[in-house]
């Protein structure tokens, strides 16, 4: 039996709660994936799969399932910390090639900088399975400019959550998600 998935769509979300349990059900709520069992799967974006919209994608699963996710996430009970949890994608331009998700989750880094930190990584996981040169210690512009030259990269972008905690005895968490059908 294979079970490689045919679709794939990204949520994100963010919660609030005296107890980090409960922070995280706000999370999966506010991301829409409460009701769905979720198995954590590493990160490959198979071959062949297309991406739909969040809205196409819960339509598409009942409440019970199991639900196979690229899950990153991060919880904070320390005052005012910024936290931030980030899937990136690379998608190669040979739709029967697989591509990369990273999963990647941060302290008191800027929303932005951990999308491209993400971002980033599955792009240079991407560029190294499918052999384009490129400078490891290269900054993200100058890497992302060679890997779209090559054209064996055709997408990259990621999926970012932040939250600050917001109180003394309240726990944030955030949660980026690739959520896979079959």
């Amino acid at each position: 039996m294979s079970l490689v998935p045919k679709k794939i769509f990204f949520v994100k979300g963010k919660g609030f709660h005296r107890s980090k349990l409960a922070s995280f059900e706000q999370a999966l709520r506010d991301a829409g994936i409460e009701r769905f069992n979720l198995v954590s799967v590493s990160s490959i974006f198979p071959p062949y799969c297309i991406e739909i919209s969040q809205e196409d994608g819960l339509k598409q699963l009942r409440s019970g399932q199991i639900v196979f996710a690229v899950i990153a996430r991060a919880s904070s009970n320390e005052f005012n910390r910024l936290i931030c949890s980030s899937i990136g994608v690379a998608k190669p331009a040979d739709k029967g090639q697989y591509g990369y998700l990273s999963e990647h989750h941060t302290f008191g880094v800027k929303p932005e900088k951990a999308g491209d930190i993400a971002e980033d990584l599955a792009a240079e996981m991407l560029a190294t399975t499918l052999g384009v040169p490129f400078n490891p210690e290269a900054d993200y512009d100058e890497k992302q400019e060679i890997f779209r030259m090559n054209g064996k990269i055709i997408e990259t972008k990621n999926i970012t959550s932040s939250a600050t905690v917001r109180e003394e005895n309240e726990w944030a968490t955030v949660l980026s998600a690739a959520v896979f059908i079959l």
